[in-house]
């Protein structure tokens, strides 16, 4: 598969894959909005920070290094996948392990919450280790189709999961509230028993078909998809394994800079039960656009950048063309990023307030949640720029590079872990945002920096031209003092029609921020509507 190919696929792939974040963040947004309604902020902080963070441990730590050690462009058709499917099948004995240590964290050593308040504690940990369990089992099936590019199976998969768990959510809530934590217990466990069911079910029925035959799939048959040894080849590639170690001590780090502030709540006590389900809400609120554009484009061309560029090869080293296809979408990518973030920076901050009184009311309006999601608006451009950074510099990083940043990483977990808990103290739940800002500009720099010093050899330079045209930044500085203004005169205790003027204000002025970007910006709109929209048409050979 040409570079192109790749390009086509991987693009289509980052199109799927927002629309279904998008699906998702939609769902999970009327999901939450609608359980404020009938049961505690107590309970809806235990289930979306204390059980959510024993479910994401379980399975990120069970599974992420393999996922990227065998996407990174040595498994590809033309080696064997016996290999990698024995490598892959690891990851369920690793999350048993981990299912057992963190539940019995989770039951005898964090605090356990009031009964009576939040019924139905302990069957409820040991219900989402299962379903991180049983979700581990369709990890060898996601990263074959990931890799052989089955763009509308993870689609289609995740839709009906996540369907199912909303609407079991929403009858258990409203007819059976006094269940409590087993109604979000039962409906994650759908979720995932979903999930797995939609895999299996797709490659029984791929595997020896006319389709798979003509698409040249490594895999014949059903019993092909479990771990067994093969007469002539190791039982695990070695070479893969020796990267996924590299990548699992590094996945501890990860781990801990993307569910810090989560950790910091449930281990040191820094917050009630109360304020951490308020303080997820919002979280959640802020992050929507984050999670739904930024981190499908991240998943996708990491994809991309592992299959074009071989890792731990200079860029004097590898096929010249690829490198400049590379580069220009690595600096289409981050200006992208760069304008959506900044928008998303200028208009959040005069419309938290209005937002949050929308969705929960005075619960949510009240308080820091304004300023919080504020913040939180700023913290999202720097997620957008760290994203697609990290996602090229882990693509092509070698080995030895990716042992040495581990070193970085736990300088900057340690760092953040301390500034979570001294800013927290000092600014309240604004603190875990403002810690989160510090050390995601740090990790921007270093990607920045090995960035530059890749390209530095070669005549493409992905990291010019980043900054936005002086219309686009004229039209959000306008749009900054002009939205800041409205705020202050027609929102938000003022009624519906100055309401509805302050929401006015704010869409005129974010169409002059698009005209400009179109006027001005033809390379990035052209990239945009060639690669990054769904295109249905047949590939050139």
């Amino acid at each position: 598969m040409s570079s192109q190919d790749i390009l086509q696929s991987v693009s289509t792939l980052a199109s799927y894959n927002v629309l279904l974040q998008v699906m998702f963040r939609v769902l999970t947004f009327l999901l939450n909005a609608f359980t404020l309604r009938f049961v505690s902020k107590e309970l809806i902080g235990v289930v979306n920070v204390r059980l959510t963070l024993l479910y994401s441990t379980l399975v990120f730590l069970s599974r992420e290094a393999f996922r990227r050690a065998c996407l990174s462009g040595q498994s590809g058709k033309k080696h064997s996948w016996r290999p990698v499917i024995n490598l892959l099948w690891m990851t369920v004995p690793l999350g048993v392990l981990w299912a057992v240590l963190l539940s019995y964290v989770w039951l005898w050593l964090l605090e356990v919450p009031d009964a009576h308040t939040v019924p139905y504690y302990s069957p409820a940990v040991v219900l989402f280790a299962l379903s991180g369990v049983q979700e581990l089992l369709a990890e060898p099936l996601w990263v074959l189709a990931q890799a052989h590019m089955f763009v509308r199976l993870k689609v289609v998969a995740e839709s009906l999961a996540m369907i199912a768990k909303c609407s079991i959510t929403v009858v258990l809530v409203v007819f059976s509230r006094e269940w409590g934590l087993y109604i979000f217990s039962a409906a994650h466990l759908v979720y995932t028993g979903i999930l797995v069911l939609c895999y299996a079910v797709y490659f029984i029925r791929f595997l020896g078909s006319k389709e798979a035959a003509r698409n040249s799939f490594p895999l014949r048959r059903v019993r092909d998809l479990l771990p067994r040894r093969q007469y002539g080849e190791p039982l695990v590639d070695r070479n893969l394994a020796r990267l996924t170690w590299s990548f699992f001590k590094q996945s501890f780090l990860k781990q801990i800079l993307t569910e810090g502030e989560r950790y910091v709540m449930t281990f040191l006590n820094v917050l009630s039960f109360g304020d951490q389900g308020v303080y997820d809400i919002v979280n959640n609120l802020g992050s929507m656009v984050a999670r739904f554009i930024f981190l499908p484009i991240e998943e996708s061309f990491y994809i991309f950048f592992a299959k074009v560029l071989e890792r731990g090869r200079d860029v004097k080293s590898q096929k010249q063309e690829e490198v400049a296809i590379v580069a220009e979408v690595l600096e289409c990518l981050l200006k992208l990023v760069l304008v959506i973030g900044l928008i998303i920076t200028v208009f959040g901050y005069a419309y938290s307030h209005l937002a949050l009184d929308i969705y929960g009311g005075s619960l949510l309006s009240s308080g820091s949640g304004p300023s919080l999601l504020q913040c939180y608006s700023c913290y999202v451009l720097l997620l957008a720029v760290n994203g697609v950074t990290e996602c090229f510099v882990f693509a092509v990083m070698s080995q030895e590079e990716v042992d040495k940043y581990n070193f970085i990483m736990l300088a900057l977990s340690v760092s953040f872990l301390f500034l979570s808990y001294v800013l927290t103290g000092w600014a309240g739940s604004v603190g875990f945002i403002l810690a989160n800002c510090l050390n995601m500009g740090l990790r921007i720099l270093h990607s920045l920096l090995y960035i530059h010093r890749y390209f530095q050899l070669s005549r493409w330079k992905p990291l010019q031209g980043l900054l936005p045209s002086p219309p686009i930044l004229l039209a959000l500085a306008v749009s900054a003092v002009v939205t800041t203004v409205s705020e202050a005169f027609f929102c938000c205790d003022s009624g519906l029609l100055l309401r509805l003027v302050h929401i006015s204000v704010g869409a005129i002025c974010l169409l002059g921020v698009v005209v400009a970007v179109l006027l001005t910006e033809t390379k990035l709109v052209q990239f945009v509507s060639t690669q990054l929209l769904p295109r249905f048409r047949k590939k050139r050979t």
